[in-house]
């Protein structure tokens, strides 16, 4: 009896002393690794790693940069049987303890011995956010002793659901989804609030081993982890028999869902990500920053739309180059071979391989990379004249049979307008950009056919000579320095000699005959070169740059010499179609831009844009005013610096935003307006009438040999440039010019752009006169004299009456010949 006596106490000594032991060894690693670890304060704080995000300007998601995908959430915003499914699979007991478990480390090893592996794990919610948020993922000794002290310094830190909100945001779930919204949105393509309790089961999982138990790479063991936390949940009397078995009958459902954008403007998003980086670092990518641009996504949907049509009814107008490929008579008979050979077959919005299945007389039928099965009738056939060059074609093919067999790899397109239609990875390139006049903001902006097979963006990095689509800057010029839309100009022969060059410069007309004496309006929306040149002449260039730079234009790109009235420099789409916007809004100058504002990850403004506004009922406040001596004083409203005394001195609200310059005499602008508005009426753009509007003016441009083809129109509310031409400048082909390759595109983009808007005509500036005039002469009608026409002009430039304009008009009537060219009339 003594001696058990003793025993016990022998043991009760060493239990005593290893107690101890272990206490002063806690105690020491307590002490040395305390003063080290972090300051668990700063998760009150703590900002997640969430990439950039690019919103349109009307809220819908274009674009995510960076490498981790994830959304944060309030604890409150994941759903009950979410929350409660990660509970049962990693932490039961997490409201009951204090950051270690000891209960639930002893299960995991009786697991480990029982089974030779642990399903729930030893690691508490909390063990488990402080080895995200402050450890490496090593497996040391070390490491997992920081984990425990960092556990309970966090517990008596944070609340429990403070941690738990921290966990579900923070935790890894495979397929760079970080936290369960992202993870919903991945494997699933929804938010978490509509996650059904099997889905929930299945993305609580994961956080054990994102790869193992994956749904996608690894189904069969996500099932068995699914099923096994459906099983801890009913125990746990998380979920009733019947959830249970409902949920766990339910197959696997998960897919790979990527980011994906609400609108398709893949430009938008590089030209945004450049600036936004430019602007904050690399940190943009992962600080959580929501940036929203200018953009429409209904502007944006349209010209989109509108390229692509255009460029592929380019590409069908020149002919069929043929088949891409041809698959092996085996394939045929096993679609998924042959799409596994589709694959590297690059496909575009709206253009997709496929290969040929059947043919009959006048259709044929194809299966596509898609898994779409498109039947073609001969309407989507009977444009496929062979292909020979850029202005030849062979013969319309009248079968099938003789443009495809079966096997055929071919590409398919399809759109709203034309529906399927084969077709052909065009060569030609495009570009249009879209602004609001009133301040600059790009409304629509695409870069060429599809950014994913060429990032180049041609919109604003493209500098190609726009021609004529050039001229109404040169004409604006004229009418500035007194020229008026009457001036009469000989449209004849004019030869150049340049001592630079071998031979003397001819230039000619399109059409390559000469009209002889010609109003400049006529000359305008009949695009007639001659004419531009003699003005351009007459004006000078020095007093044209001085006008044309004002526009937006760099004067070091402008050539010094009379090339320019034909639009021999070369601006970018953007640069174009700023030009037209200070047209469209009466001659102020707007600078593009396209963030509109970026905000932090709390949802705070950082960067707001404050652009320069065209407002000419503001400068209708500005002047005239009434001085101390009771005197009417004028500011001149091209002076910058006046207009900006002038508003330092008005009492206008502080947050008002900055005036526009004004560049041009809205009066001028107004009757270059109504010459532009003939462009449609009765000039090169006439296809333009099929939208029914009244409000549209715009011009043409085609360079030599049709390299170039333009069309730059607008209203009161929009501008907008197409540009159409191959990456390396080649002709498009005869008859390419810019109201058969650019203007079409303009039209369905208007089509959309304007559908269900008001008219928004351009506003009549005070100082104008309508005067009856002989077309012939330019002169003023006199009274009773037929076929007259009326013209606009300034007050001060309105022609008068007099007795030798009779003798004008008859010796322009008389004339036989253009020759020789009267001189111009100011």
């Amino acid at each position: 009896m003594r001696n058990f006596v003793r025993l016990i106490r022998f043991f009760c000594w060493c239990f005593v002393l290893g107690l101890t032991g272990t206490g002063v060894i806690a105690a020491s690693f307590y002490l040395y690794f305390s003063p080290h670890l972090p300051a668990v304060e700063q998760l009150r704080e703590v900002q997640l790693e969430t990439p950039l995000r690019i919103y349109t300007r009307d809220q819908q998601l274009i674009a995510e940069f960076g490498e981790k995908r994830r959304r944060p959430i309030s604890l409150f915003q994941a759903p009950e049987n979410l929350r409660n499914a990660f509970l049962a699979a990693e932490d039961s007991r997490f409201y009951d303890h204090h950051g270690v478990d000891i209960k639930g480390l002893l299960r995991a090893s009786l697991q480990l011995i029982s089974t030779g592996s642990i399903q729930t794990g030893g690691s508490t919610i909390t063990m488990q956010a402080a080895k995200n948020f402050f450890l490496s993922q090593e497996r040391t000794f070390t490491r997992k002793f920081k984990e425990i002290l960092l556990a309970f310094k966090i517990e008596q830190t944070l609340e429990k659901d403070q941690i738990f909100e921290l966990y579900l945001n923070k935790i890894y779930l495979g397929n760079r989804a970080y936290g369960v919204e992202a993870a919903a949105n991945v494997y699933y393509g929804v938010s978490i609030d509509a996650l059904t309790l099997a889905q929930s089961a299945m993305i609580a999982g994961l956080p054990k081993a994102p790869s193992r138990f994956n749904p996608l790479a690894a189904p069969e063991r996500a099932l068995i982890r699914r099923d096994w936390i459906l099983d801890r949940m009913l125990e746990l009397n998380m979920i009733s028999e019947d959830m249970h078995a409902e949920a766990r009958n339910s197959p696997i459902t998960a897919s790979y869902y990527g980011t994906q954008p609400d609108v398709d403007a893949p430009y938008i998003a590089e030209m945004a990500r450049l600036e936004i980086v430019a602007r904050y670092g690399a940190d943009a990518y992962t600080t959580g920053y929501q940036a929203y641009v200018t953009v429409d996504s209904r502007l944006q949907k349209a010209a989109d739309k509108a390229l692509k049509r255009g460029l592929l009814a380019y590409s069908r107008r020149h002919g069929y180059k043929g088949i891409i490929d041809k698959l092996d008579p085996a394939m045929i008979e096993a679609p998924d071979t042959a799409l596994e050979y589709l694959a590297p077959f690059p496909t575009a919005v709206g253009l997709v391989p496929g290969f040929v299945t059947e043919i009959g007389e006048q259709t044929a039928k194809v299966f596509t990379k898609d898994k779409e099965l498109v039947e073609l009738d001969w309407q989507a056939l009977r444009w496929t004249n062979p292909y020979i060059n850029v202005n030849k074609q062979g013969k319309r093919p009248k079968k099938t049979e003789e443009i495809l067999a079966v096997g055929d790899v071919v590409y398919v397109s399809w759109n709203e307008k034309d529906g399927h239609m084969l077709a052909q990875m065009p060569n030609v390139q495009g570009a249009l950009a879209a602004l609001d006049p009133h301040d600059g903001a790009i409304t629509a902006l695409v870069g060429g056919f599809d950014f994913y097979l060429s990032k180049f963006n041609r919109a604003t990095q493209a500098q190609r000579q726009p021609g004529s689509n050039f001229k109404p800057f040169i004409y604006l010029a004229a009418l500035e320095n007194g020229a008026t839309a009457a001036t009469i100009i000989n449209d004849a022969p004019v030869v150049f000699e340049d001592d630079q060059l071998e031979t003397s410069w001819r230039p000619e007309n399109y059409s390559e005959k000469f009209y002889g004496p010609t109003r400049l309006r006529k000359a305008l929306y009949l695009s007639r070169n001659l004419v531009s040149i003699r003005l351009l002449q007459k004006i000078g260039i020095k007093d044209t740059v001085s006008v044309v730079e004002k526009f937006g234009f760099d004067p070091a790109r402008i050539p010094n010499n009379l090339s320019l009235a034909l639009g021999s420099a070369a601006f970018t789409p953007l640069e174009i179609a700023t030009g037209y916007a200070a047209i469209a809004n009466g001659g102020f100058r707007v600078e593009p831009y396209l963030i509109d504002k970026i905000l932090d990850h709390q949802g705070q403004v950082i960067f707001e844009a404050n652009p320069a506004i065209s407002c000419s009922e503001c400068e209708d406040e500005i002047s005239p005013k009434i001085d101390e001596t009771n005197k009417l004083v004028e500011v001149n409203l091209l002076d910058a610096d006046a207009v900006e005394a002038e508003l330092v001195n008005r009492p206008y609200p502080m947050d008002s935003p900055p005036l526009a310059e004004r560049v041009a005499d809205p009066r001028s602008v107004f009757i270059l307006n109504s010459v532009l508005q003939d462009v449609i009426k009765r000039g090169t753009a006439k296809r333009a009438q099929s939208l029914g509007r009244t409000d549209l003016a715009g011009k043409t441009g085609t360079t030599n040999d049709q390299v170039d083809a333009w069309f730059s129109g607008y209203n009161s509310n929009l501008a907008a440039t197409v540009w159409v031409g191959f990456d390396q400048p080649s002709t498009l082909g005869r008859r390419e010019y810019g109201g058969r390759a650019a203007l079409p595109i303009w039209i369905d983009f208007m089509e959309a752009a304007l559908q269900d808007r008001p008219e928004a005509p351009m506003k009549q500036p005070p100082g104008l006169v309508s005067v009856k005039i002989d077309p012939l002469t330019g002169v003023r009608a006199a009274p009773g004299q037929p076929d007259t026409i009326f013209e606009i002009f300034r007050k001060e430039t309105a022609p008068q009456l007099t007795f030798n304009e009779d003798k004008a008009r008859e010796s322009l009537l008389t004339r036989d010949t253009p020759e020789p060219a009267p001189e111009l009339i100011f």
